[in-house]
């Protein structure tokens, strides 16, 4: 009987180490993946800022700018998610939230470019107030979605013992 708890625990521990490897090479090709549509994104970025500043663009330009910025700025909140989660073994909410936080205020400077347009139209339709309404119920919810997130992201700051951002946990808390 000893044997077979020492074979059940020897194969338990080499399923284990299997299952953590394979994690991790997810993790690292995933990783591999957002880096690359980063760097994408970030030289689209590039060609659109130089486009807007030759053409002196206007709002719709420089939205569709911060835009791309704000994408990017996401994809790599959420590499460092995929960073923190390889060497702590453990998943963290606070980048979540910041990428909702990040896509709530492109969002938020969508509807507000929409809402302006629609706004200095000179046929004023029932279609567009109640698209109007739409668009202003939306914001409200956003403005209050942005604010829970921010406390949510300030609770938990807080709440860290360390009082270190996420990605920044103490040996004890990574696992070493």
């Amino acid at each position: 009987m000893a044997g077979d708890k020492d074979d059940q625990g020897r194969l338990t521990r080499v399923a284990s180490a299997i299952f953590l490897h394979t994690e991790h090479a997810i993790y690292a090709a995933l990783g591999i993946l957002l880096a690359l549509t980063a760097l994408a994104a970030l030289i689209e970025a590039a060609d659109l800022t130089w486009s807007a500043i030759r053409a002196l663009g206007g709002p719709e330009k420089i939205l569709e700018v911060i835009d791309r910025l704000l994408f990017l700025l996401m994809l790599i909140e959420i590499l460092h998610t995929v960073r923190v989660s390889m060497r702590s073994g453990t998943l963290t909410c606070e980048p979540f939230l910041i990428v909702g936080l990040i896509a709530s205020i492109r969002r938020v400077l969508v509807i507000t470019l929409q809402s302006s347009e629609i706004t200095h139209a000179k046929d004023w339709s029932p279609e567009k107030q109640a698209l109007f309404q739409a668009s202003m119920l939306e914001l409200g919810v956003l403005g209050g979605l942005i604010l829970v997130m921010v406390f949510a992201i300030f609770l938990l700051h807080r709440a860290r013992d360390d009082g270190k951002p996420a990605g920044e946990e103490s040996k004890e808390h990574a696992g070493a």
